[in-house]
This record gives structure tokens, sequence and C-alpha cells, in this order.
């Protein structure tokens, strides 16, 4: 089916086909008609298959009356985790309207309250925001939200996650009761079922992509190495293999300064973005990366839904995340609209009751190898596959006493009693036995 067939009006057709769309995606397919038809939607869908456009594009062809807006009226509000994503979609939604006459603004943190309210005060007609600075403007009421007409709740699993129930449930409670409301999430948990029954009406169901599956274009490959040589066999795979643009993820911020350091002392162009960083040096770093002046770009997962590359080819767990989920997330970033991907984890024993937990996930054993020059030491190969905690040997029993005529306490070993000889019953004596 041809984005025509579904509905979508010239300037859109015009626009999505210089950004080169050709045929719609199946999440594109199917909610681009539901959300022209004003049903609420509870979609899930695994990152890079085309979600932003699935629900942007018929919002955007909702809003082409321009009707005259109240000062401070939105009428549409796309709400996302974090700032990355937030820019992100608002980058992609000026794409798509650009032969169409709307306003779009963009209220994130980072920015001052200030000039957000100024740029609010005509009105505007699709807010894309993040959940903390949104109820910000709705506390201060430089938003009127009476003429709403759409509530989009982007990453639903992520804001959840990262523990934005509260805030969703007080905007929620501040919407007109009249709206209409999209949730997409790229993994179906039982907190998003339970937002789900308290945002939408009567919503259609998309699923799009079995609970928590991984995207098949995706190839997942485990490399077993000592925790110490991680960034040795991280660096000799980047060089080795020619690896032109790679996202590595790690679970601390301290962890990405330290391995940023060790890339840059093997001669890779690398740089880090994570949560210490301000917004301008996270946009900047992530500008270089995607016109590929940097090979590599370590990152901790509150980056791992803000980064947006069609085709980035890979993708490298450096370390686990600590929320088995977010492994979906991370490696959702390559293979996307169509293209392969690889993803690559360096699994050190730490980390393997946790990679077990992630694979019960996604219902996928993924292969397990060696790198020759990095195999695992040997006296730790044999617990790398079955590894047991081995019970501590018991230390001898000490005991304390004073010794004679010194005051000073001094300790002995006891030695344990020697095992007693089973002792032989006395048979009675009787007159038949003669004695």
């Amino acid at each position: 089916m041809s984005f025509e067939k579904i509905g979508l009006i010239k300037p859109l057709l015009d626009a999505i086909s210089e950004l080169g769309y050709t045929e719609p995606t199946v999440i594109q397919e199917r909610a681009i008609g539901l959300v022209l038809a004003k049903k609420d939607i509870f979609a899930t869908a695994q990152t890079g298959t085309g979600k932003t456009a699935a629900f942007m594009l018929p919002i955007i062809q909702r809003l082409r009356d321009n009707k005259p807006l109240a000062p401070k009226a939105v009428r549409v509000i796309v709400m996302t985790p974090t700032r990355e994503l937030a820019m992100q979609i608002e980058e992609e939604t000026k794409k798509y309207a650009k032969y169409m006459d709307l306003s779009i603004a963009l209220l994130v943190g980072g920015k001052s309250l200030e000039s957000q309210e100024k740029r609010l005060q005509d009105g505007i007609d699709i807010l894309i925001a993040t959940p903390g600075r949104l109820r910000e403007h709705i506390i201060k009421k430089s938003i009127v939200l009476e003429a709403l007409e759409i509530f989009v709740v982007d990453e639903a699993d992520r804001m959840l996650d990262m523990g934005f129930v509260t805030d969703i449930r007080l905007i929620h409670a501040e919407l007109p009761r009249r709206h209409q409301t999209l949730l997409f999430s790229a993994t179906y948990t039982d907190k998003v079922r339970k937002l789900s029954r308290l945002i939408l009406k009567k919503p259609e169901f998309i699923e799009t992509a079995k609970q928590n599956k991984t995207v098949e274009a995706i190839n997942q490959q485990i490399y077993l190495v000592d925790a110490d040589r991680k960034a040795q066999l991280l660096s000799f795979l980047i060089g080795s293999r020619n690896f032109q643009q790679v996202l590595v993820f790690t679970k601390t911020k301290k962890s990405a300064d330290i391995l940023v350091e060790e890339l840059k002392l093997d001669g890779l162009k690398a740089e880090v973005i994570h949560g210490e960083k301000t917004l301008a040096q996270r946009n900047k770093t992530l500008t270089k990366f995607k016109k590929k002046e940097l090979n590599v770009l370590v990152a901790t997962d509150i980056a791992s839904r803000g980064i947006d590359i069609e085709q980035l080819p890979q993708v490298i767990n450096y370390e686990l995340p600590s929320v088995a989920e977010d492994y979906v997330h991370r490696i959702g970033r390559t293979g996307r609209a169509g293209h392969d991907g690889e993803a690559i984890t360096l699994l050190d024993i730490n980390d393997k009751e946790q990679m077990k937990v992630i694979e019960r996930l996604i219902h996928v054993k993924i292969p397990r190898s060696e790198i020759k020059g990095f195999e695992v030491d040997i006296t730790k190969k044999a617990d790398q596959d079955d590894l047991k905690p081995k019970r501590p040997k018991k230390a001898p029993l000490k005991q304390t006493h004073v010794k004679k005529g010194t005051g000073k306490s001094v300790q002995k070993k006891i030695a344990a009693a020697p095992k007693k000889a089973p002792t032989q019953k006395k048979r009675k004596t009787t007159k038949r036995d003669g004695r």
C-alpha cells in the first residue's frame, strides 16, 4: 500500500518524497488511518520502524485547517522521556510539515523557562516536551490546555522506567475530557498496560512485534573476555574490522569517561555523552557523530532513546544494562528502517547472570565465541558457562584464654576431636555360657 492510498494529502506526500519515503512501514500502514479517524491507540513498535512518522504525519494532516489559536493554547502535545529524543522528534516534524503553515515548539530542560513562556504566548500547534518541563509550565499556567486535541505519549516504557509515572498522571489529570490519546511503547510490560488503562478510552491495539523481541535484522553476538581486557578487545575490534561509526554503551558515567580516554590513547576518534554533560555539549557531540567526524560514541543509557541514525551499523555493549529491557532499546539503535545491523556484547564473568536474564526476556540464545589473542584466562574459563560460588573453607576454631602468670590472653587452635571407634555392647553372661 502506498502513502497516497492511506489517505495522506499532497503537501505531506511531497515532503516525505523528498525524504526518500516510498512505501509505509507496518506501523505506519496500520496507525495512520486510525489517527486520522480520531481513535485512541495503544501501539507497540520497535525502535527504527518509522514510529514517529506513524503518528506525526496524520497529526499534521489533522491540523491543516489552521484554526486560530488563543493565547497560550496548544492543539497537540507529544511527550517523550529525554531531551535528545524530543529534539529528534522536533527535527523530523519540521521536515514533515515543510509545506504546511504550522507552529512547532520544544519544551525541554536546559533552556530558560522565561524564553519558553514567550514562545508559548501566541499559542502553538504542536508542542514536543519532556514530562518534567511540561509539568512546570502547566503549574506556571503558561500553557492553556482547553483546546488540546491530541495527546501523544511516546516511549512510554522508558518514561516509566525513568520514574515519570507521577508526572504523567498529574499531566493527564489536567487535560480536557474530550481529546485523542496515542500511546507508543517499544516494549510491552505490565507497567505500560496499567498506564494504558488509565489514559486511553476504547483504544485500538497495534502490535507490530512480539513482546520484547529484538529486530530480526540485527545480528547479535557475544564475545567472552576477561574484564580487565575489555577495552583492549574493543579497540582491536574497531580497528581490525574498520568500524567507521560505532555506538558503545556503558553502565555508568564513570566507566564511560574512563573508556573514552583509553580509546583515545589507542588513536580512535572517540567522545562521550552522559547525564553530566550539558545539553549544548551533548548536541555538539551527537552532531559530530552523525557527520562521521567521530568513529566511536560512548554513551550511558540516557542516550539509548535519543540517537537516531538511520544506518548506524554497529552497537556494542561494553557493559550490560541493569534493567534487561534497556538491552532491547540499546541495540534498537542499529538495524533500522530495513537495514542490517550488528549488536556485539563484550561479556565478562561478572555480567553472566544478567545476560541470562536478557536472553530469557528476548527469547533468544545469543551465540558466544572468543577472539584469538583475547581468550578467557584458563583459570576462569571453566567457570564461564556455569559459575557457582564456592563455599569458603571453615577456619579452625580458636579458643582464647589467659596464660597463667602473665595476664596475657592467647589463642590456641582446637584440634578436631578424633572420631570415636564404635563401642560394642557388653554381652550379659548367663549360666548357659558356662561362666
